[in-house]
C-alpha cells in the first residue's frame, strides 16, 4: 500500500508542478503558490528517491552475492527506503530555498550536508 501511495503522491505532485511552473510567475503566484510549488517540489523528489534507493539497494545486494562469501548484504526494505528518502529529498528544496533568499556558500552547503548526514544516522538508529 505504501508503494502506490507513493507513487500516487509523486505523479500528482508532479502534474501540479508542471501546471504550476507552466502557468504562473513568481510575481503572480504569490506566497501560498510558491509554497505549494515548494511541496510538490519536496513530494515529487521524496517519490523519486525512494524508488531509486529501493532499487540500487536491491540491485547492490543482488550483485554482492556473488562477491562477498560470508553474510551477503541485504536490500532496503521499501518502508527504510522511504525513511531514508524522507531526508535525502529534502536536501535539495533546502538549497534551492537558500539559494533563493541569497547565494548558496560553503557554510549553507555544509549545514544541508550536516542536516542529511544526522538525519541519516538518526533514522538508522530508529530502525534498529
Amino acid at each position: 500500500m505504501l508503494k502506490k501511495t507513493i507513487a500516487a503522491v509523486t505523479v500528482i505532485g508532479i502534474i501540479v508542478l508542471a501546471i504550476l511552473l507552466n502557468s504562473t510567475t513568481p510575481a503572480t503566484a504569490g506566497p501560498f503558490g510558491i509554497l505549494v510549488i515548494f511541496i510538490c517540489a519536496y513530494l515529487s523528489s521524496l517519490g523519486v528517491v525512494t524508488y531509486f534507493l529501493y532499487a540500487m539497494s536491491r540491485l547492490i545486494a543482488h550483485l554482492s552475492v556473488s562477491f562477498t562469501v560470508k553474510k551477503p548484504l541485504t536490500a532496503l526494505s521499501f518502508r527504510s527506503a522511504y525513511y531514508y528518502s524522507t531526508i535525502l529529498a529534502a536536501a535539495p528544496i533546502m538549497l534551492i530555498g537558500l539559494q533563493s533568499v541569497g547565494s548558496i556558500g560553503v557554510y549553507g552547503f555544509i549545514l544541508v550536508l550536516l542536516f542529511v548526514v544526522i538525519g541519516c544516522l538518526y533514522i538508522t538508529k530508529r530502525i534498529q
